[in-house]
């Protein structure tokens, strides 16, 4: 790891102007840390998010659920708010790594390193969420754009998120052994829009499954998601899992989280 400049900001804006050049921003560090200690990326300023109490706070907001930036996987998982509105979610961040990644990993360093297997871009995805920036408000729909790469600009930081509260909703992962990330990951989630269902782990970056969606609409039934046939051409093959085969864990998880949502 190579020698860098360290500033612990408490406030936003403080935050914001410090990241000149090659500065980046750390929140938990489950992700940027392991990047730094393997070479892959040696700024030289880092910025810790950690003690700006403004990306802080779970809440009701406007009938939707405000999560920010800097709540931690664990908070996400323990938040009566959570537990209350959208319980899927919190489940969800419950089953992240494990002990020690919940209570360091933020919900914001999660979407903002996008990683192709990480469970909240699918939430994201099927909860119509809006990532609330520094500069603007980006649709989750548009924020994941290629492998680990986002909308964000180099000096713009995830202050909160806000999710559409739905009438029923249901994750279902089939986890990698060791490292605990998605192999798969379906998101179902019926909202005032009508279905959404978002996958992770499938393709080199998560995406809305619109064919689940279209069938889900159709009927919300299980069996309207399972008898699904997934085109491979655009999913990750790798030595442990071939796309064919995470071509068909996308319609069993998909109809196991229908099924759960009753």
């Amino acid at each position: 790891m190579q020698p860098f400049a360290f500033h612990r900001p408490s406030t936003i804006a403080e935050a914001v102007s410090l990241l000149r050049g090659d500065a980046k921003a750390i929140s938990g560090g489950q992700s940027f840390l392991p990047i730094m200690k393997e070479g892959l990326a040696a700024p030289d300023t880092v910025v810790s998010l950690r003690n700006i109490d403004d990306l802080k706070g779970i809440r009701e907001e406007g009938g939707r659920l405000v999560i920010g930036a800097a709540e931690t996987h664990a908070s996400v998982n323990r938040s009566s708010e959570v537990q209350r509105l959208i319980p899927s979610l919190a489940a969800l961040a419950g089953g992240i790594g494990d002990a020690q990644v919940r209570n360091r990993g933020t919900i914001g360093g999660s979407l903002a390193h996008a990683d192709p297997a990480a469970d909240y871009p699918a939430a994201a995805l099927a909860l119509d969420a809006v990532i609330h920036t520094t500069k603007r408000e980006i649709p989750a729909a548009s924020f994941f754009t290629g492998l680990f790469t986002t909308a964000l600009t180099a000096d713009e930081l995830i202050t909160k998120v806000s999710f559409t509260v739905p009438s029923r909703a249901n994750y279902q992962k089939f986890p990698h052994p060791a490292s605990k990330y998605a192999v798969v990951g379906v998101f179902v989630a019926n909202l005032p829009a009508g279905p959404r269902v978002g996958v992770t782990g499938a393709a080199p970056y998560a995406a809305r499954w619109v064919a689940a969606e279209q069938a889900l609409a159709a009927s919300w039934s299980a069996d309207a998601v399972g008898s699904l046939q997934v085109p491979t051409g655009t999913l990750n093959e790798d030595p442990d899992f071939s796309a064919a085969y995470r071509a068909h864990l996308m319609a069993v998880l998909a109809k196991r989280a229908v099924g759960a949502c009753g």
